[in-house]
């Protein structure tokens, strides 16, 4: 029977090949205080030739806007929903219903995978979705049966790829972790049954920022590194090595064959002294060149099914992992591009930027220049402008690093300005701001203007901003000792 097994795993294969897209896909995230509207994203989407998106819920904005545009998607399912859609298959088929179902009928939306919550075995969770994660897969997949969309969407669950290591340190000792063991192979085993792939996401600049000890070169493709010798398999990059380190762990359990998607994999640009304009570029440019040519990874021949983390950035996702959280966009909250990238998709070789983007005026917040340092509203005014802005590009070698403490008071101000649509009470921190209309930005630091805002239906969510106070207040600390 073990052909037959053989010849099951290739038809799957093929099947998910058919049902997909060529070229990179993008991750598509919403979580800003002054988000691009759908249509202008999706404009961009395709001038740049993306033609597979990825969502982390059912924003109806962007579902909407994907209709009728052919463009590949991936709708998610937060993990705060995993535990009603795991208890209950009426509410699984409600959901498929109102978010799959619907868009897809009415509005002819491409909608290829449902995404059953987001990295939900991840450590940091300390086991919150390990006893729902399986149980909502398998509802959602009764409820896609039961719709007659199966065939067209296939469900997956995006994990890090913290899900499995390696017993040598080396990929052929990959297994999945033994503490999630017995979670993750019925996971497996189902995708496996219902031709279904196994999303990971791979992040080589988290090992960077975790490891001091992590060797630079190995994080990049241009082959600088020391490789690593697997019984004669070489790897000279830790995609390569982190990806196989999953076939492994798959081949040992029985799904050698299980297709594969990179769900997210990119390097952010600001916040933190590894996280640059020029890293990102090389990092994501030799990722490009690295796939294109469809020869895979030692373990798994063939083209790689990724997508970029991410298309925009969001000022408004939660600092805890780091204040990078904020930058991993290959495109700036307004969508202009960051960098040259070539994706291999357009004309140019280069990003196209978004169009039509609507600017608040030509004017800034920042400290007077009569107001002393050391004056006793300036710490507070700082610690509340930080609190209810985005102040990651201030620290450690990071773009705006080279401010004195002035001038990180006045970035902190304008952020705060810019994210209030510079409405007039913003800039009024008592008797130590004004509003110029001079750029005041300085070098690699870019002192942004606002776009407009955007105002979906009523029911939108919008990201709130979430820092953790204890960051807010070294970041203070380190605006006013800048001198």
């Amino acid at each position: 029977m073990g052909w037959l097994s053989v010849v099951y795993g290739l038809v799957s294969v093929f099947i998910l090949l058919v049902n997909s897209v060529s070229g990179i896909g993008a991750n598509w995230g919403t979580q800003a205080s002054h988000s691009l509207p759908p249509e202008t994203v999706v404009n961009m989407l395709k001038d740049n030739g993306i033609q597979k998106v990825k969502l982390f819920d059912a924003d109806y904005g962007a579902l909407r806007a994907l209709g009728k545009t052919r463009i590949e998607v991936m709708v998610g399912i937060p993990n705060e929903l995993l535990a009603s859609l795991a208890s209950s298959v009426k509410a699984a088929e409600k959901w498929v219903a109102k978010n799959v179902s619907e868009h897809i009928t009415t509005n002819n939306v491409n909608i290829r995978y449902v995404a059953v919550g987001n990295e939900p075995f991840l450590t940091t969770y300390n086991g919150s979705f390990l006893r729902t994660t399986f149980p909502a897969l398998a509802n959602i997949q009764s409820a896609l049966i039961k719709a007659g969309l199966s065939s067209q969407v296939k469900v997956t669950v995006p994990l890090n790829a913290d899900v499995y290591a390696s017993s040598t340190s080396l990929p052929s000792g990959g297994d999945f972790r033994t503490d999630i063991h017995d979670y993750m192979i019925p996971i497996v085993k189902y995708l496996s049954d219902n031709n279904a792939p196994f999303t990971v996401n791979i992040y080589p600049f988290i090992s960077l920022y975790t490891d001091s000890n992590f060797p630079v070169e190995y994080a990049f493709f241009d082959g600088n590194a020391s490789p690593l010798n697997d019984g004669g398999t070489y790897y000279y990059n830790m995609f390569d090595a982190n990806h196989d380190t999953l076939v492994w762990a798959l081949q040992k359990n029985g799904y050698g064959n299980l297709p594969i998607i990179v769900g997210e994999i990119g390097w952010p640009t600001d916040g933190d002294q590894n996280a640059n304009l020029e890293y990102a570029r090389r990092f994501n440019q030799g990722f490009m060149n690295h796939i294109s040519g469809g020869k895979g990874t030692p373990m798994r021949n063939g083209p790689v099914d990724a997508y970029l983390f991410s298309l925009i950035d969001e000022d408004a996702k939660s600092i805890q992992p780091g204040n990078f959280e904020r930058h991993w966009g290959v495109f700036y909250f307004d969508g202009s591009p960051k960098y040259q990238l070539n994706l291999g998709t357009t004309n140019s070789g280069s990003l196209v930027p978004a169009k039509n983007v609507k600017y608040l005026e030509q004017k800034w917040c920042v400290m007077k220049p009569s107001t002393s340092l050391d004056d006793p509203q300036v710490a507070p005014s700082v610690q509340y402008a930080c609190e209810n802005a985005d102040c990651t590009a201030l620290g450690y070698q990071t773009s705006c690093g080279g401010l004195d403490g002035r001038g990180n008071i006045s970035y902190a101000f304008n952020s705060y300005y810019q994210m209030n649509n510079q409405r007039d009470t913003a800039c009024q921190f008592p008797n130590v701001s004004k509003i110029v209309k001079s750029d005041p930005s300085v070098g690699t630091c870019k002192f942004w203007i606002g776009i407009q805002p955007y105002y979906a239906r009523a029911d939108r969510k919008n990201g709130g901003l979430n820092i953790p106070l204890i960051l807010v207040g070294y970041l203070i600390l380190f605006l006013l000792t800048i001198l």
